[in-house]
């Protein structure tokens, strides 16, 4: 027992000493006349098509922090990895960004999987992670700071609306992974309370395209709506099953939980408008959303990327992530990732999709609900939203928090049987090399 003690107190030690090492420099946890901090996403493999554009934004979050002298008297350098679409390499960039570029921050990851394959990587590290995605919930980091809808702010809302609005019948169509899985778990929760039903499930591999026998089966199971958990670039053979089903929304809509205003363009220049227009998705942010401040975001972001990128839900909360970290970086005097950790549950902003506050118990942001019907343009008329914003609660009341807990922790092993490595004192020699820059980055999708 004395051995396992010492063993686990020197692991404990070395770990501690890395991490006060990658902010030795100076007490704003970044070498002199500099903050560090990462982006990692992918900018290739099939989520590609969503992320590039949240690069992008967070990019531009930075460049704007720098255009008004940094932060702390400090212009602010960027070190990104791509992340490839697959869940080791993030965990490896993730120690690259960490112990090798000694950054105090890393924005960045898009499924749940890449984020619950990070998270213990941050955790450990003592790092921070700025998550941009709306996601199941059942869980709560501490080193995570939640920037997209919990449950309750996007999937449990839908439903309700939907089944008060559509019908009472539902078919559940998505990629094969944490998220989706977890989603439907909760939509079938919710459809119980409210007397709803569940008429069809099915899943595809995560980037697959085998969705022809899944439209035929919608065809003949005659739901009254799709809800749709597919993610990436999966959502172009999605639709165009649907299309050539003649499965229209006219008739059956679609009800997208990961396609946005990006991806929309992207499936409309593959497949037509037409197979897209009149479906619906469930967002915090939209580009169509009529405020001051949505309309400064939106003419700064034409500005940057031309007039066919169109930020989405979310660009906007990588964008207003990083705003919130230099909020929280100032309010602190310092950019180590343990004192902004200590602060951001402090912080608020006047964000394009309305004022967000960052809940100082979860981390998760407070927000608005919204739901919007795709128009010919590529755009969302808003047909619902929120009377108030919204509380975030990441473990929904329809099962206890262990029993929320004991899913996630069993669909996580299903999808990575492998076990992560313990966290290096530094990185591996193979560690990849990156694009370091302090400039724009451009919209890499026109």
């Amino acid at each position: 027992m004395r051995r396992v003690l010492l063993v686990s107190w020197a692991v404990g030690l070395v770990i501690a000493v890395a991490a006060a090492a990658a902010f030795s420099s100076n007490s704003n946890g970044a070498p002199a006349g500099r903050i560090r901090v990462g982006i990692l996403h992918s900018e290739t493999g099939s989520l590609a098509i969503s992320e590039i554009p949240v690069i992008d934004a967070t990019q531009m979050g930075i460049d704007d922090l720098n255009a008004h002298g940094g932060l702390l008297g400090r212009k602010i350098q960027v070190f990104e990895l791509d992340g490839e679409s697959d869940d080791r390499t993030f965990a490896r960039d993730a120690r690259t960004l960490i112990y090798r570029d000694r950054v105090s921050v890393i924005f960045g990851c898009w499924t749940s999987s890449c984020r619950k394959t990070v998270e213990p990587i941050v955790e450990q590290s003592h790092n921070v992670l700025f998550y941009p995605l709306q996601y199941e919930g059942l869980e709560d980091s501490p080193n995570v700071v939640y920037l997209g809808a919990a449950p309750n702010q996007q999937i449990i809302p839908a439903v309700k609306w939907f089944l008060d609005n559509v019908g009472p019948r539902f078919y559940l169509v998505g990629s094969d992974y944490i998220f989706p899985r977890a989603a439907n778990a909760i939509i079938k929760d919710y459809l119980g309370l409210y007397r709803g039903k569940v008429v069809g499930e099915a899943y595809v591999p995560l980037g697959g395209a085998a969705f022809a026998g899944i439209a035929g089966q919608i065809k003949r199971d005659r739901p009254n709506v799709i809800l749709n958990t597919v993610n990436g670039a999966s959502n172009v053979a999605l639709f165009t099953a649907l299309h050539a089903a003649g499965i229209t929304p006219a008739h059956i809509p679609v009800v997208s939980f990961s396609i946005a205003e990006e991806e929309v363009k992207e499936i409309s220049e593959d497949i037509g408008a037409s197979a897209l227009t009149g479906n619906y998705a469930v967002w915090n942010y939209f580009a169509s959303i009529d405020s001051p401040q949505n309309e400064a975001f939106v003419r700064e972001f034409h500005a940057r990327f031309g007039q066919d990128c169109s930020p989405d839900d979310p660009v906007e909360a990588a964008y207003i992530g990083v705003r919130l970290w230099g909020q929280a970086v100032r309010d602190a005097g310092s950019a180590n990732p343990i004192r902004v950790l200590a602060q951001i549950g402090s912080e608020s902003y006047d964000a394009p999709e309305g004022m967000v506050y960052v809940d100082d118990e979860n981390h998760h942001l407070w927000k608005t609900t919204r739901i919007g019907q795709i128009m010919a343009n590529g755009q969302f008329n808003i047909v619902w939203e929120s009377e108030a914003i919204i509380h975030p609660v990441p473990f929904p009341p329809t099962r206890t928090e262990s029993q929320w807990l004991a899913l996630e922790s069993s669909l996580y092993q299903k999808w990575h049987g492998w076990e992560a490595p313990p966290v290096p004192a530094a990185a591996p020699a193979s560690a990849p090399s990156h694009r370091m820059f302090m400039g724009s980055s451009g919209c890499r999708l026109t």
